[in-house]
């Protein structure tokens, strides 16, 4: 539980001023940078059409495509109360009003509110309201999904952290939020001219903004309110017609904050912690080039190949990371991969590098969520990889269970991750590292049974301990040789926290606590 003041503590290790730097924060105050919206609209909203709201002269095609995708990502909507902010001219009000049972639908451009009433305003269960949404006052916890559509890009950072806030009160206990902005860029392929005041976010910005949103305990109910991240993916219409991956989606819940030592949830603990956005590229340079993993890119190639993978095929990569062995699937066995990792660090660096692929027709998308949490339709994948992430879950019978249900009859499973030896004998130290780090680990024997009995059979588990020990004394060796470069772009005392780290992983490997091993699994035809 999380109290009023733990809750404000919480929010303080996200480090706002990291993730926006003051020089960075806001290209004016809120007074000017609202009229220059208002200003930016004005130009771009007199003839109302789906081309000018867009900003692309492909909207029709798009608006068709990306609507049915949209849809699909959202919680059921039957018989809910729809919050619709920044509704424009109602590409979506008519297919939330036939199943939701009332539709507030609210936009600032006048024009747009009434091209929106023209099409819709038949429909009784819909609402239209002309206003701006920072100044937008709903009762409390008077919807069930509150739904926003290129909205946040056009407010300033306070303004976002505010409208977070206010969602969190609109919203029902457990109702939902889902938003969709541009990120990296702009969108269409409309000239928007020198003076656009759009702000085109990296996804870590939204990320840290609403983790940063919450609503304090009261006197009956002293637990604080927070959001938490069900997923956060790139929308593929996109992608097949503009070949861009800057459309970014998030759904998120309105949830009791459950304080993850010290952190507002186990995400954010990962994102400050293990993977913080600083340590990233210091395990990149340690294990090469696309991998966070021991032995990096090559040693997944290596368990990759056991899978012998075909063209067209479905992967699902959990804990893909920043990517690596997702693009090596894709762009080696024409398969459809789709990565996905709780870190929004690690798919934010994912994400971009998918953007700035220059490999036609690449099959791979990453996305944001807490696998533990989603589910995808049965039998959808023909194999399931996973790299050292099955160690961060407590559960893993619970999870064993999905990944059966996700893979397709006689798909395979393959997972490379840490394993122990007899925890009786574990040092004190070693324990401290696992506690430090939030995993759950266990022996292969535990591993094997896990899987058999979740439903998986074939189940082989190969021991790469001895591998894995040759491993990290390669690792530390090219550290040494490169220490000059490595301290050059981080720091002396970063050097001396990652040799020191690796030090002890050899030293619990050899005493045989610290283990590596591939479990491979079928699903019974």
């Amino acid at each position: 539980m999380v109290s009023k003041r733990n809750a404000a503590s919480a929010t303080g290790t996200l480090s706002m001023e990291y993730f926006f730097p003051k020089k960075a924060r806001s290209k004016g105050d809120e007074t000017d940078v609202r009229s220059d919206m208002k200003d930016f609209w004005a130009a771009h909203s007199n003839d109302a059409t789906v081309e000018s709201m867009m900003f692309d002269t492909k909207a029709s095609t798009l608006t068709e495509m990306e609507s049915k995708e949209i849809m699909s990502m959202l919680p059921n909507i039957e018989g809910k109360r729809i919050l619709e902010l920044g509704a424009g001219i109602g590409r979506q009000t008519r297919l939330f009003a036939e199943k939701a049972s009332h539709v507030t639908a609210v936009d600032f451009i006048e024009t747009f509110v009434e091209k929106n009433r023209q099409s819709n305003g038949h429909l009784e269960n819909v609402d239209f309201i002309q206003a701006d949404v920072t100044k937008l006052d709903l009762p409390e916890q008077s919807y069930d999904i509150v739904f926003s559509n290129w909205l946040m890009m056009y407010l300033t950072d306070d303004e976002v952290l505010k409208l977070f806030i206010n969602t969190l009160t609109w919203l029902k206990e457990g109702g939902y939020t889902f938003f969709r902005e541009s990120c990296f860029g702009k969108a269409g392929d409309f000239d928007l001219g020198e003076n656009n005041p759009t702000f085109y976010r990296l996804p870590s910005q939204y990320n840290a903004l609403f983790h940063s949103a919450f609503l304090p305990g009261k006197k009956d109910d002293d637990q604080s309110r927070g959001f938490e991240i069900i997923f956060s993916k790139t929308l593929q219409t996109y992608v097949k017609v503009r070949h861009s991956h800057n459309q970014i989606c998030w759904l998120l819940q309105k949830k009791r904050i459950a304080e993850y030592r010290g952190y507002i949830t186990f995400q954010a603990f990962l994102d400050n912690q293990q993977y913080a956005k600083k340590s990233i590229p210091q395990y990149e340079r340690m294990f090469g080039e696309g991998s966070i993993s021991p032995g990096g890119l090559e040693r997944a190639k290596e368990c990759i190949k056991m899978l012998a993978l075909k063209p067209g095929q479905k992967v699902l990569d959990v804990g893909c990371g920043i990517g690596g062995a997702a693009f090596h699937m894709a762009e080696t066995y024409g398969v459809e991969v789709l990565g996905v990792d709780l870190s929004c660090n690690m798919i934010e660096i994912a994400m971009e590098r998918a953007a700035a692929s220059k490999t036609e027709n690449l099959q791979v998308q990453f996305e944001v969520c807490d696998v533990t949490r989603r589910d995808f339709d049965p039998n959808a994948f023909d194999v399931i990889y996973s790299s050292h992430m099955i160690v961060h879950i407590a559960d893993k019978s619970s999870l064993f269970a999905s990944l059966l249900k996700w893979t397709k009859p006689g798909g395979k499973l393959l997972i490379s991750d840490y394993y122990c030896g007899n925890p009786e004998d574990h040092s004190e130290d070693f324990k401290e590292y696992v506690k430090q780090r939030g995993y759950t680990i266990c022996t292969t024997a535990e591993f094997g049974e896990l899987l058999s009995s979740a439903g998986f059979i074939n189940v082989k588990v190969e021991e790469r301990t001895k591998q894995f020990t040759e491993i990290l004394r390669s690792e530390k060796k090219r550290l040494q040789e490169k220490k000059e470069s490595f301290v050059k772009d981080f720091s002396a005392e970063e050097y001396q926290n990652i040799l020191s780290s690796w030090d002890n992983k050899l030293k619990w490997s050899e005493a045989g606590h610290h283990r590596l091993g591939v479990f491979y699994a079928e699903k019974p035809e």
